[in-house]
């Protein structure tokens, strides 16, 4: 019989996070289980490093609580072997490894390695999806406050329809990519992406590898002047083939960005939100060689 600690996050799959990790008692029948709410613990390396060397630690949750967990503690230097159970609703990372929901647990080290970092608003942080900048942030704003007011689950794409008729005014963005700067008019989208997908399934960044040995990250920019073209374009980002719109979707890799906006907006880290953001930096550099990281 093997032991297994399962660090769950309550707030995950819309507060039911601590129900759907206990589908591991059923995947995994005949062995032991300890259940433990990532949100109470307070030094995670500690943590990890004070269970016994025999049990097997288990993430569950969505791509938030995955965010929650790299920025706990230093993922380049984790303790022990930490597998991974998807039990959120976007789950873009599982997406991106092509892994099914209801899979067994894998491990998740490989994938902690040289992580991304972002620095908005003051706030320092790793990322393992991406970041979004524009609808995407608008889209993650509108579902906090329907969050706060009901229980029901959130439709991203009603709320990105909503945002493309009439919610989101379009801005204008500067992009610098290592160096290089581009101004863009009537932008809709600019976010950096790690790995290919954002907002619960839509293929953002199709041939980014979030392990290429560059360690590059993709910027996404859709601009267009009419809403008609931006509502027949919405659709193609689920399928990836939006890149195939030269004329108004730019894809940029490299390893030092920064994009800025002529009037704040909202962005999200990995689905978590942060308001009222006119900027934002993102480098793949090593910390010692990032210090103000």
């Amino acid at each position: 019989m093997a032991s297994y600690c399962v660090l769950y996050n309550p707030l995950a799959n819309n507060g039911r996070g601590g129900v759907e990790a206990r589908r591991l008692e059923a995947l995994l029948t005949g062995n032991s289980f300890d259940f433990c709410d990532i949100t109470k613990v307070e030094d995670m390396r500690e943590f990890l490093a004070q269970l016994p060397p025999e049990v097997t630690v288990v993430l569950t949750g969505g791509d938030g609580t995955i965010n929650r967990f790299v920025n706990a503690l230093d993922t380049e230097d984790l303790p022990r072997d930490i597998y991974y159970y998807a039990t959120g609703t976007g789950n873009d990372f599982l997406h991106d490894l092509e892994k099914p929901k209801d899979g067994d647990p894998f491990l998740l080290n490989p994938y902690l390695l040289r992580l991304p970092r972002v620095h908005v608003n003051g706030i320092h942080a790793r990322f393992i999806n991406g970041i979004g900048y524009g609808l995407d942030g608008y889209c993650c704003e509108e579902a906090d406050k329907i969050r706060a007011k009901s229980s029901k689950p959130v439709n991203y794409t009603a709320i990105a329809v909503k945002g493309l008729a009439y919610g989101f005014k379009r801005v204008h963005a500067t992009v610098t990519v290592d160096g290089v700067t581009r101004e863009y008019d009537n932008v809709w989208i600019a976010p950096t992406m790690n790995g290919r997908f954002f907002g619960g399934g839509m293929m953002c960044a199709p041939q980014q590898d979030r392990l290429n040995e560059e360690r590059t990250v993709s910027v996404m920019v859709m601009r267009t002047k009419t809403k008609l073209r931006a509502l027949y374009l919405f659709p193609t980002i689920f399928k990836g083939t939006h890149v195939k719109a030269t004329d108004v979707v730019d894809i940029l890799q490299g390893h030092e960005v920064h994009v800025s906006f002529d009037r704040p907006s909202a962005l999200q880290i990995d689905g978590e939100t942060v308001l009222d953001v006119r900027e934002y930096s993102v480098t793949t550099a090593p910390i010692e060689e990032k210090k103000q990281f």
